[in-house]
């Protein structure tokens, strides 16, 4: 093969030059993509200089080894080849990687035996080339890549070919940055045209999710609309594991004790895939909903994370925080409507027999017929932890309600006086005592809370005395020991006849003339007369017994029952005066309450 050497028709080789190099500029400064431009780089070279072969290396992203981006006449297996498995890397002895490093020519007249050439060297001979020459694309002080020309024979380059190849070289250099520059900004330029699509759609989604909420389409329809938005079934809970709304398709989520069990996550991803106890994927993925610090409800959906596009992280971020806005709005108006009940019930109490027709109508509009009798349950929760016990009276409260929403009239729930209040009107019939039904739901709070509910008879339209007649049965269950449980009138015996009488007066009058003395010595004389006669009546008038509860000597416990009788008068083996002083007993505590 023979080259020109510029001395038959300077000027047609000149023309045929400028030629080239205006076709090389002009795509260069045109929408031609840079691989089309290293490629043109290539063909120039190949038919301005004769080469069999040409190719443009250029370094990769790492910035580690040269790959050829730009070739004519090589191979594609060539190529390939050399860009993976017989790599140029930029630290090895190869003449692309020593031009590039020198910034200067580097060429081999017969690569078979050059040692440094050697990892090459059947990839040469596939190819079919001898002799190779690279040099060093240089744009003002960046070395771009090389230019390289290969020759199927043995092959001396003169200093001639070499100051025609570098001449191309520099103004390839050219027409390569021009391509590198305006590749960048049509990359750029589509960056931001894809960002302002997302944007303008991520403005559409979070647009349709807040119109939901704007129409009071709730949870579920928040749920439906991300649903639509992801193409996946979706399952919103809150942080008790129970369902607010479900959309989709008919699937099988993971149960509420598997739901559980997935901890708090505090990373700033918003979504994250749900593992097994052994931190593999089980395929499910789950985003947090939060309100201030903590997490109110989660988002559960199929999949893997690198299944969802950006779009859909968007929407479900959108619907994450719309959900929380709905949350917010819900407790805010759940807040409202517990306060406006909570004083209606206080009114109530205190509203004696016969109430106003004011208060009647404030009932009316909140869903209440106080006009009809009514049982009154009180309730109460007991558990350790100020915290957990307070988390267990919201709860209560909010599932005592949900209850009692599914009846007609409705009953009034609220707090009062240290107890949850349920006024329960007779003619919401249910399959269940009222009572029963109640205890049901808060005992189910948590399972280290213990729920006591005390039920009243019916009493007529009111409420304030059917309230105090179960508030002092809770009461006396309480001071018993008698805890999770449904305590009734009929279950405290005597005690509930007591309850159920409505003279104060009396009662007290009664407890006075029995107890007055013994109550009179306690306060002068600082003794304890009185718990111990209640310590004997519970240990069944067992004196060993009543000395073990008071933590005393037994002949400590017969000289204060001597003193018992000496200042009453009685004598307590009779038990005539046993029944009286029991009812005493009672009745002084029933009286205190009042």
């Amino acid at each position: 093969m023979t080259t020109s050497t510029g001395q038959d028709r300077p000027g047609a080789e000149l023309v045929t030059w400028l030629a080239a190099l205006r076709t090389l500029s002009a795509e260069a400064s045109a929408e031609t993509d840079l691989p089309e431009v290293l490629c043109l780089v290539a063909d120039t070279a190949r038919t301005l200089l004769g080469f069999d072969f040409c190719g443009v290396l250029i370094p990769n992203t790492d910035r580690d080894r040269l790959l050829v981006q730009g070739w004519s006449g090589l191979s594609e297996e060539y190529v390939r080849r050399v860009n993976s498995d017989r790599a140029i890397r930029l630290d090895s002895g190869s003449p692309s990687s020593q031009a590039f490093h020198r910034g200067e020519p580097v060429a081999i007249r017969d690569v078979r035996v050059e040692p440094e050439f050697a990892l090459w060297a059947g990839v040469a001979r596939d190819q079919g080339y001898r002799a190779i020459v690279a040099v060093p694309l240089v744009a003002g002080t960046e070395v771009l890549g090389t230019l390289n020309g290969y020759y199927a024979s043995v092959h001396t380059f003169t200093r001639y070919e070499i100051e025609r190849l570098i001449l191309l070289a520099n103004h390839a250099a050219i027409a390569v940055t021009s391509a590198r520059r305006l590749d960048e900004l049509r990359t750029m330029t589509g960056s931001l045209r894809e960002q302002r699509d997302a944007l303008a759609r991520s403005e559409q989604i979070h647009e349709r999710l807040l119109a939901v909420t704007l129409r009071s389409g709730g949870i579920g329809g928040i749920a439906a609309a991300l649903s639509d938005l992801i193409g996946r079934a979706v399952l919103i809970d809150d942080a008790r594991q129970v369902e607010l709304a479900r959309a989709g398709d008919d699937i099988e989520f993971p149960s509420a004790a598997i739901r559980s069990g997935i901890p708090d996550d505090d990373s700033t991803a918003t979504v994250v895939p749900v593992r097994d106890a052994e931190g593999a994927a089980t395929g499910w993925l789950v985003a947090n909903v939060r309100l201030g610090h903590e997490v109110a409800a989660r988002i559960w959906f199929p999949g893997a994370v690198g299944a969802l596009d950006a779009l859909q992280v968007r929407a479900v971020e959108h619907a994450s925080i719309v959900v929380s806005v709905e949350l917010l709005r819900e407790q805010t108006a759940a807040e409202v409507e517990r306060r406006l009940r909570g004083e209606l019930l206080a009114d109530v109490l205190t509203g004696g027999a016969s109430l106003s027709p004011q208060l009647l109508e404030r009932a009316q509009r909140l869903g209440h017929d106080l006009t009809v009798a009514h049982v009154a349950i009180v309730a109460t929760v007991t558990g350790p932890g100020e915290a957990a016990l307070r988390r267990a009276w919201q709860r209560a409260l909010a599932v005592v309600t949900q209850l009692a929403s599914a009846f007609a009239p409705r009953p009034l729930v609220a707090t009062h006086g240290g107890a949850l209040v349920v006024l329960w009107p007779d003619t919401a019939a249910a399959d269940e005592p009222p009572g029963v039904l109640v205890h049901r739901v808060m005992a189910r709070v948590a399972p280290e809370i213990t729920a006591t509910v005390a039920v009243s008879d019916s009493q007529p339209a009111g409420g304030g005395e059917s309230y105090r007649i179960a508030k002092g049965a809770l009461d006396i269950a309480l001071q018993a020991g008698r805890t999770g449980t449904v305590v009734t009138l009929d279950d405290l015996g005597i005690v509930g006849l007591l309850l159920q009488l409505d003279d104060p007066v009396k009662l007290t009058a009664f407890a006075g003339r029995t107890l007055g003395p013994l109550l009179d010595y306690d306060a002068d004389h600082r003794t304890e007369l009185m718990s111990t006669l209640r310590t004997y009546f519970a240990c069944k008038q067992d004196r060993s017994a009543t000395a073990a509860a008071l933590v005393v000597h037994p002949n400590t416990v017969a000289q204060r029952l001597r003193r018992i009788e000496h200042l009453c008068a009685v004598d307590l083996a009779d038990p005539g005066v046993t029944t009286q002083f029991s009812a005493a007993l009672m009745v002084h505590d029933i009286a205190a309450r009042r």
